[in-house]
């Protein structure tokens, strides 16, 4: 079955960097791509960005443009969040997502603060 493993989450001072990884298993990782996902208390829950399956193409929300990255490598079956110059609105439980056979699959979370 379909498994994603988030992990990188914790604490940080704005201004801060983290960096999420998210292991896939149970499915042709290099096949599908991948996405982060957040949901900050009281909040739905909004796409952060986008790689496609082969890493060629990426695509950002606007409000993380420029500060995060997201980036996979499909040897490992990891794609990662390389998130900098990190905000309180930043705060939020991240998500690792792919789509196969229009089936969303989430991992559990982890939880990102930005906090002073």
């Amino acid at each position: 079955q379909v498994q994603l493993v988030e992990s990188g989450g914790g604490l940080v001072q704005p201004g801060g960097s983290l960096r999420l990884s998210c292991v896939g298993s149970g499915f042709t990782f290099s096949m599908y791509a991948m996405s982060w996902y957040r949901q900050a208390p009281g909040k739905e829950r909004e796409l952060v960005a986008r790689i496609t399956s082969a890493g060629g193409s990426t695509n950002y929300a606007g409000s993380v443009k420029g500060r995060f990255t997201i980036s996979r490598d499909n040897a490992k079956n990891t794609v990662y969040l390389q998130m900098s110059s990190l905000q309180p609105e930043d705060t939020a439980v991240y998500y690792c997502n792919t789509n196969r056979a229009y089936t969303d699959y989430w991992g559990q979370g982890t939880q990102v603060t930005v906090s002073s």
